[in-house]
């Protein structure tokens, strides 16, 4: 059922950068989460999509959270998320929105969420992660046509999504709900699992224990939207090269330490990069 992921089946297969390009030419990329006690959460997203080539990147996030992301990511453009006409017109500009990470579940959270999937048209691209999957989960909105959708859950996640229990996400079971659900659904687990909606099915053949700390799911995210925003037509290659390349730098950091830090990654993605595409 499932193809394996593997560096040689996913290296030197997407574009290089063209000479003739700009800060546009690799995608605007807009991260909305953060409220104001979880903002490390989208903060390790932005630099991730920062550190994984996005060119343009906006975080719409709790004002709380302005002077740290400034310090820690001064390549990030920053936005208050409760001005909302701003945060309409970030949307319609975005080639691709992150919307989850530290988000939060309240009724503030909801609506933003909520208004996001209205305010999306045709072309652009959608990435739900971590409070966006429970908030979508718990109340259900209608998603926008014509913009794929890629999901990032955990297993708990899914479950609230599919409802299917952890001991019932069987590859079957799981692929029958994704296809009633309509995602690109990257399930987050020892051997992540990819089913996407033209109904092919990869599964990870990299990984390690070190990953298992708060903010990876994050950093994976971050992945995800900057090589979906900047490799525009080769979607499932660049969703699946960002799955990988999360879980092989983890595991190759591994090899030298007790635990992998999600910013770690981050930091090294420049590098490994130029080897895998150039």
């Amino acid at each position: 059922m499932f193809q394996p992921l593997t560096y040689d089946g996913l290296a030197h297969r997407l574009p290089k950068r063209p000479s003739q390009s700009h800060k546009g030419t690799f995608g605007r990329t807009l991260l909305v989460g953060g409220n104001a006690q979880l903002g490390g959460a989208i903060i390790l997203a932005a630099q991730a999509a920062v550190y994984a080539g996005s060119g343009l990147t906006t975080v719409a996030t709790d004002v709380a959270n302005h002077t740290a992301l400034h310090a820690r990511l001064p390549e990030a453009m920053v936005s208050d998320w409760s001005n909302l006409a701003q945060l309409k017109g970030l949307t319609q500009a975005a080639d691709l929105v992150l919307l989850g990470p530290g988000m939060g579940l309240d009724a503030f959270s909801c609506q933003r969420m909520h208004r996001i999937l209205d305010w999306l048209k045709p072309g652009q691209k959608l990435v739900l992660d971590g409070d966006a999957l429970t908030l979508l989960a718990r109340h259900p909105h209608p998603l926008p046509s014509g913009v794929p959708v890629v999901i990032t859950p955990h297993q708990a996640e899914w479950h609230r999504l599919s409802d299917l229990a952890i001991e019932d996400q069987t590859p079957q079971a799981n692929l029958a709900a994704q296809k009633q659900l309509g995602f690109n659904l990257v399930l987050k687990k020892p051997g992540t699992e990819l089913y996407l909606t033209d109904g092919s099915c990869y599964q990870l053949t990299v990984g390690t224990p070190a990953m298992a700390t708060g903010g990876m799911g994050d950093t994976l995210a971050g992945m995800v939207a900057a090589f979906l925003a900047q490799f525009p037509d080769d979607f499932n290659l660049a969703l699946c090269s960002a799955v990988f390349l999360h879980s092989y730098l983890a595991q190759e950091m591994a090899q030298t330490q007790w635990v992998v830090l999600p910013h770690q990654i981050s930091e090294k993605l420049p590098s490994l990069m130029k080897d895998f595409i150039g």
